[in-house]
């Protein structure tokens, strides 16, 4: 038995595969960031477990997070800024970010000399690990 053309077959081969395996990598990659970005989401709506202020304009309750707790919501605007983007680079890596772009979203996540931090970010992340490394898995980016 014998080929014709055995060397163009094997590069288009290959080059299916890597198509195939970038494919993969970018699903993977946004499976994971969309999962992340809806658990910071998800964690800020729930009621805070701290101090109980009047706020006015309109006149309401807010109770605050606790230190070291997912901020809690009071008008949503930081829940509607985090968002999330997926990019291929030039080398073939895919890049996924999620992003909270409200001006105040770093005094939460890290603290400030005058206020402990509220998480929010990083606990998103943690939270999903092995849910992660799963999606990696099935996408066949990672062998189990």
């Amino acid at each position: 038995m014998s080929f014709k053309n055995l060397d163009a077959f094997k590069k288009r081969l290959e080059k299916k595969l890597i198509t195939n395996a970038h494919k993969n990598a970018k699903s993977a990659v946004t499976r994971s960031t969309m999962l992340v970005e809806k658990t910071a989401q998800e964690s800020i709506k729930n009621q805070g477990t701290g101090k109980l202020y009047q706020k006015y304009n309109p006149r309401v309750e807010h109770r605050a997070s606790a230190p070291n707790q997912p901020p809690a919501t009071d008008t949503g605007f930081l829940g509607q800024n985090i968002t999330m983007n997926v990019k291929t680079q030039p080398n073939g890596s895919v890049v996924g970010q999620v992003i909270s772009a409200a001006p105040y979203s770093k005094a939460l996540e890290f603290g400030t000399v005058n206020m402990q931090p509220r998480p929010f970010m990083q606990p998103a992340l943690n939270k999903n690990k092995s849910r992660i490394v799963k999606i990696f898995q099935q996408e066949g980016v990672i062998k189990k």
